[in-house]
């Protein structure tokens, strides 16, 4: 094995996750580093929802008061059926009495964020980019991770350090590497459409709505940046979701087509938003399966563990699969300062995470928040109801959405810090 730096961690993958846990351990004075497959990290992706548990850890890593600045500050959260009708509202984040807010935000926004904040604090070193993790070997020393440069292909000298983390997203090759027979991802049943197009803001204009159900089209929609130009427009995020039984390989940034999926929502024309011309002024379509994998039944081998979407791919439904590889990393960092073994270290933080994530990997296939979209749809037979209190209580509603909100760990403000 390589000479090991024996306190340093290595970090496969620089996405939320990778960037978050480095910062957190530079913040409890733990060297490290992070390898990016990508030649170059750029700001791609549409949309992303940081809810309160994510952005009390963001504020404890003082990233923030920069994240408020590019955000939209989410006031509520609205349930309509397909008809335009309103099924429920409440407020989002500080609107809700929440301690911290809930942003709205473009993932290139949020992802450069971290970067730079990664390259002010441990230096432009810290991160190596065109560096791809193909295998972690390890002894009772410490680990060596076997590289390539992907600009060329070339294996590049391997990297030793104490232990390694695995926050190389949904194709992970350190998970593959402890789970090579685990099989491909499990479907759904519902393909996804992401977008986003400049809209003139609608409803609160800080309104993130879900509408309608999957069997007939299902929408979820809302604002990430504010006044992009002089007619005073928003960058608006938006997720068509409909049943098929056909579907591409996960890749976050693969094109998709109108053809595909436009034609569900023709007659969704409702007073606050024509959804058939929004959709249609879109700048860029991407298309995306709703998969995730069995919860592994376990991520820590010796100096090696795994976090975020390496660890526990999600049906991304509930705003949470950036917010639990967030929390992730903090965790990880809290173990690894708090017990100098650094391998009962990672077994420790796999003891908090992981029966956690798993119960919300299979919570997000059967009642995530917009099943209560999914109550209404089946009661009324899709069609249009004179009052949503003759198909549903309002304590059912409560049940479902704080059924789901205490899972993940959102946790209201305390009464005095209500004002």
């Amino acid at each position: 094995m390589a000479q090991s730096r024996a306190t340093e961690v290595l970090i496969a993958g620089g996405g939320i996750g990778g960037l978050t846990l480095a910062l957190a351990l530079h913040r409890a004075g733990i060297a490290c580093r992070v390898f990016e497959a990508a030649p170059e990290i750029l700001p791609l992706g549409v949309g992303i929802n940081l809810l309160p548990n994510a952005m009390s850890v963001l504020a404890s890593l003082g990233v923030a008061e920069e994240l408020q600045a590019l955000a939209v500050h989410t006031r509520e959260s609205a349930f309509y059926n397909r008809f335009g009708q309103v099924i429920y509202r409440e407020g989002a984040g500080r609107f809700a009495g929440y301690d911290f807010p809930q942003l709205s935000i473009h993932r290139g926004d949020l992802h450069r964020t971290l970067l730079n904040a990664v390259r002010a604090r441990l230096g432009v070193d810290a991160l190596r980019e065109g560096v791809r993790c193909e295998r972690i070997e390890q002894d009772e020393d410490g680990v060596t991770m076997q590289v390539t440069d992907t600009r060329s292909g070339a294996r590049i000298a391997p990297i030793a350090g104490a232990i390694a983390v695995g926050c190389d997203g949904i194709r992970s090759a350190v998970r593959a590497q402890f789970f090579p027979d685990e099989g491909p991802p499990v479907y759904s049943g519902v393909n996804m459409w992401r977008g986003v197009t400049r809209w003139k803001p609608f409803l609160s204009g800080a309104s993130m709505v879900r509408a309608g159900w999957l069997t007939t089209g299902k929408m979820v929609i809302y604002p990430i940046r504010n006044n992009i130009d002089e007619q005073g427009r928003q960058l608006v995020n938006w997720v068509a979701e409909i049943e098929t039984p056909r579907y591409e390989d996960r890749d976050w940034n693969r094109a998709g087509e109108l053809a595909d999926f436009a034609h569900a929502f023709d007659d969704w024309h409702f007073d606050w938003l024509d959804v058939p011309a929004f959709i249609r002024a879109a700048d860029q379509v991407l298309e995306f399966p709703m998969v995730d994998q069995e919860p592994l039944p376990r991520w820590t081998f010796g100096r090696v563990t795994l976090l975020g979407d390496a660890a526990h791919p999600m049906v991304p439904r509930g705003s949470n699969g950036s917010a639990q590889a967030i929390i992730d990393g903090v965790t990880l960092a809290e173990e690894l300062m708090s017990n100098a073994n650094w391998p009962q270290a990672l077994a420790a933080y796999e003891n908090r995470r992981r029966d956690v994530t798993s119960a919300i990997v299979r919570r997000n296939r059967t009642n995530p928040p917009d099943a209560l979209l999914r109550e209404v749809y089946e009661r009324t037979g899709d069609r249009p109801f004179a009052n949503i209190g003759d198909v549903i209580s309002q304590e059912e509603i409560r049940a479902l959405v704080d059924g789901y909100r205490n899972l993940v760990g959102i946790k209201p403000a305390a009464e005095s810090s209500q004002s």
